[in-house]
């Protein structure tokens, strides 16, 4: 997902208000000086944004493909736009029921082949394990012994195939930091990757901005540094200025199903792919009924008639609706189902198609580095798609589909014997209701090595447990066993087969 804080600019008088006719929730300028904003619309209305030539003169002197050139510079006018893209809870309805996965028919075979001779499966795979404390792709991290969530996905893909005798390719959506590591990992299935059709494509990249002038941000000391991924709402652009839509479409492939490569639970379900097929639906986006832990993610809601997605950065300042998980009730999975065609269609009229709506992520230009400069980086979402493609729909489907790994809170649930992993590569619930809840001491814990050091026998059984907190530094020995609510603090070792809670 991307984050970032949205405020709403300093109203200019005199300055005619400009509103792009797709935008869903207005576009933003986000918390600049007023002499800044000033600037920014002067120049504007004078034709002459200097600030968006040289963003866009480094991006294409770096290698910035014209597809994505069109995105950024869709992205540099949204920033100087009037409207900060802000989407108050009191504008917005909560959706309706939406159709249940478990409503969908299951198709019979000659149509399940069909249909998934037709779909390619893309993961977005360009993140490094940084929160984690890795240098490397977080999809190398492993998840049940001896497995790592790329090979979790091969066997998952190969299975389905088995099953479906179909095609089915898979594609990495990588970053020029995961890509060699990535496609080393997955060369041991023989028969993954399909011929005549690449194994993977890259995201694009952009040129950070300084957040004081918005001028190419300057970083001699390392210049890697001034560039960074534009969010996975690059991947429809991507997808076309790699060639690899129409590569797709060329070899007689149709629907693409897209997610996450730490979400383990993002199969491509052939009712969902028939559903799209036989409605011809342009975009569909899965859904999960909220819970507490979704309070902080996106969700859906209607606005003028049509289903949108409205992300943390997006909510106004005070705006406490965000939270309301019973008002809101739908939360945003990122597995989504798109028809290549309609893409290409799109992009036949704009380069930069989908219209996304901006999302300003405000960091430094040395993430590690507090004090170097302040920049500001141009993202968008995927999911934000369902607001601007006519057509797009939602689907509600269980949680057992929505399985992130974001954090070592979540790669502990997943390591332990709340998830089974079976021989077709599906992390199967084996817990009642919500699943457990855990919350570790940031300073021991969320570091995969400081993590790793304090479970050495693995994790402790979860499958029983409502809650898990640990403060402190507590080092837990083999099989510990965690019943309903349980909080330990530490400095403390937990001897084998101890039992908390209960």
């Amino acid at each position: 997902m991307a984050h970032g804080r949205v405020t709403h600019p300093v109203r200019r008088p005199g300055v005619a208000r400009r509103r792009h006719p797709e935008s869903i929730a207005g576009e933003e300028l986000p918390g600049l000086p007023e002499n800044l904003a000033a600037s920014a619309y002067e120049n504007q209305a004078m034709n002459t944004p200097g600030h968006v030539a040289a963003v866009l003169a480094k991006a294409e002197a770096g290698g910035v493909r014209a597809a994505e050139l069109s995105a950024l510079r869709r992205r540099l006018r949204q920033l100087g736009e009037h409207e900060a893209g802000l989407m108050p809870g009191d504008v917005l309805e909560p959706l309706a029921d939406l159709p249940h996965l478990d409503e969908l028919p299951e198709p019979p075979p000659d149509q399940a082949h069909d249909v998934l001779d037709r779909l390619v499966i893309v993961k977005l795979n360009g993140g490094l394990g940084t929160s984690m404390g890795m240098s490397g792709p977080k999809s190398l991290v492993e998840v049940k012994p001896g497995a790592r969530f790329l090979d979790v996905i091969a066997t998952q893909v190969l299975a389905l195939r088995e099953r479906h005798s179909a095609r089915l390719p898979f594609l990495l959506m990588n970053s020029t930091t995961t890509r060699d590591l990535s496609l080393d990992a997955l060369r041991r299935y023989d028969g993954l990757r399909v011929p005549g059709l690449p194994p993977d494509f890259l995201q694009g990249r952009e040129p950070k901005i300084r957040a004081d002038d918005l001028q190419p941000v300057q970083w001699p000391a390392d210049p890697e540094l001034e560039w960074c991924p534009p969010g996975h709402g690059d991947i429809y652009t991507a997808l076309a200025a790699s060639g690899t839509l129409d590569a797709l479409l060329d070899a007689g492939l149709r629907y693409a199903f897209v997610s996450n490569s730490d979400n383990l639970g993002a199969l491509a379900d052939v009712r969902i792919a028939a559903w799209v097929a036989a409605e011809q639906v342009p975009f569909a986006l899965e859904a999960v009924r909220g819970t507490l832990a979704d309070r902080k993610g996106g969700h859906l809601a209607r606005y003028r008639g049509r289903v949108v997605l409205r992300e943390t950065a997006q909510v106004p300042e005070g705006d406490a609706s965000f939270t309301d998980v019973e008002r809101w009730r739908w939360y945003n999975t990122n597995n989504i189902w798109i028809d290549l065609r309609i893409l290409k269609e799109l992009q036949v009229a704009d380069p930069a198609a989908p219209d996304l709506p901006l999302i300003v992520n405000r960091k430094t230009v040395d993430p590690r580095d507090p004090a170097s400069t302040p920049v500001i980086q141009l993202e968008s979402a995927m999911g934000a798609a369902i607001g601007s493609i006519p057509g797009a729909r939602a689907v509600h489907v269980p949680r057992s589909r929505f399985a992130p790994v974001k954090t070592t809170d979540d790669l502990l649930v997943v390591r332990s014997d709340a998830y089974e992993l079976t021989s077709d590569g599906q992390m199967s619930p084996r817990f009642a209701g919500p699943g457990p809840m855990v919350t570790l001491d940031e300073d021991f814990y969320s570091l995969l090595p400081g993590f790793e050091q304090r479970f050495p026998a693995g994790a402790p059984s979860l499958r029983r447990c409502r809650r898990f907190a640990v403060d402190g530094d507590v080092t837990f020995g083999a099989g510990v066993i965690a019943v309903g609510d349980v909080r330990v603090a530490g400095p403390r070792r937990v001897p084998d087969g101890a039992v908390l809670g209960g």
